[in-house]
């Protein structure tokens, strides 16, 4: 049965590698089950149901990407986009979280859409490579902020706007011990390092008193609160086409990135540089996403732990059918979930925010009109508390900065389409 769905002899591997593989993906990115959960709530959704949500979202995603595509690579709800929903669309914008959900599925059937047709290249090779390492950068500092703020960390302050906290309070303390503590593990390579941080750090706390432990393992609350909420009637408000582009904008670029980088690590990318069945791989990640909304979570995407699975020697979508199955599995510990406490997420948040500011590298330092844009979009998106506004700054700095500089050949239509589409929404929305 596995050699029919799977083909595993053709790709030269075996059941139990592809479990072992899954098992090791399972464990690098499971602290999403923690952390999406404690993001969400802060959107004031329902924190079990949405835990539900998670797991099932990412379970459906992984079986997905199994089952058509039939690649390694596992789905979950995304990081940053996640912080985006919670802290921009609904904390900063004012928008229920009903809407956000209906922002989400939206932006899923349009990347459906262009999935299936020859859009999705011709944006993908529109927009520069300096911009779409900007973006990632600047999600990577927007998560930092999210989590030095969880922390205690960081605080607000009417004169300075922001300053440091209680640096001697028990979550800015366990926070940094927690921080220094994935690192290291991270660094050794020791499997499931992230997650390992999350449960010393609640373990430690519960011991000092200073977080109750709600139990471990119990039958799998109801997802009732958050299924088929979506508002799509009022994600359909003026003022919300930007933020779902963002979404769509944002998965569309890190999912492609994503799968192509994972193609290239497991040596599926062919000579000529195209990947066998990418198509069938971006429809299942877009699919996730739509599915992911109705069940009541943000933005499901592929993940780039998925190398953790591949390294391991996953290569066929037998390895992403053990991770969703073992997400499924992940349902009866809600109470574990429970116990978590949001100072210990945000070491897991600030690491992350670590790799992905790691994009700012790719970026064409030597030439200013490459550059400043790119420093524009990534600091934007940490200073005006959204990913929306850090995108759109930077397309309209970089189209300006081109024009203005007589370099206005640099300038794809899309993108001199996209900044003038800015322009007007800031100027005529605001």
């Amino acid at each position: 049965m596995f050699e029919a769905l799977f083909k595993l002899g053709e790709n030269k591997t075996n059941v139990r590698t592809e479990v072992v593989a899954g098992i090791t993906t399972f464990l690098t990115m499971a602290y999403i089950i923690f952390v999406n959960p404690a993001i969400l709530g802060a959107a004031k959704m329902p924190v079990s149901a949405v835990f539900v949500s998670t797991c099932v979202a990412a379970a459906i995603g992984c079986l997905l990407m199994a089952f058509l595509a039939n690649y390694p690579i596992a789905l979950a709800p995304g990081m940053g986009l996640n912080a985006y929903f919670a802290f921009g669309v609904v904390g900063g914008m004012g928008y229920t979280w009903q809407v956000a959900l209906g922002c989400v599925f939206i932006s899923g059937v349009i990347f459906f859409v262009i999935s299936v047709l020859p859009i999705r290249y011709w944006l993908v090779n529109a927009i520069p490579k300096s911009l779409k390492m900007a973006i990632a950068a600047g999600i990577g500092l927007f998560l930092a902020l999210i989590a030095l703020k969880n922390a205690g960390i960081v605080v607000g302050d009417k004169a300075t706007l922001v300053t440091h906290g209680d640096l001697k309070s028990w979550p800015v303390v366990m926070a940094v011990l927690g921080f220094a503590l994935i690192v290291a593990l991270e660094y050794r390579r020791v499997m499931g390092g992230v997650i390992i941080g999350i449960l010393v750090v609640t373990a430690v706390s519960i011991i000092a008193g200073h977080q109750k432990l709600e139990g471990i393992f119990a039958m799998p609350p109801s997802i009732a609160p958050v299924f088929l909420q979506m508002d799509l009637v009022g994600a359909f408000h003026k003022g919300l086409v930007i933020v779902i582009f963002a979404f769509l904008f944002v998965d569309l670029f890190d999912n492609t990135g994503t799968l192509i980088a994972l193609a290239q690590r497991g040596g599926f990318m062919q000579p000529d540089g195209t990947v066998p069945r990418l198509h069938r791989a971006l429809m299942s990640d877009s699919a996730a996403a739509m599915i992911g909304a109705a069940l009541g979570t943000s933005t499901t995407t592929s993940y780039i732990e998925s190398a953790s699975g591949i390294n391991a020697g996953g290569r066929t979508g037998l390895t992403a059918a053990t991770v969703g199955l073992l997400f499924l599995l992940a349902l009866f510990i809600e109470p574990l979930a429970r116990s978590i406490p949001a100072y210990a997420t945000a070491p897991a948040l600030l690491y992350v925010a670590c790799l992905m500011a790691g994009g700012l590298t790719e970026i064409e330092w030597d030439d200013i009109t490459e550059s400043a844009p790119a420093v524009i979009t990534a600091i934007a998106m940490p200073f005006t508390f959204s990913i929306a506004d850090g995108i759109a700054f930077g397309f309209i700095s970089y189209a300006g900065i081109k024009v203005a500089a007589g370099r206005y050949r640099d300038v794809h239509p899309a993108v001199a389409i996209l900044a003038v589409l800015f322009v007007i929404k800031y100027v005529v929305i605001g």
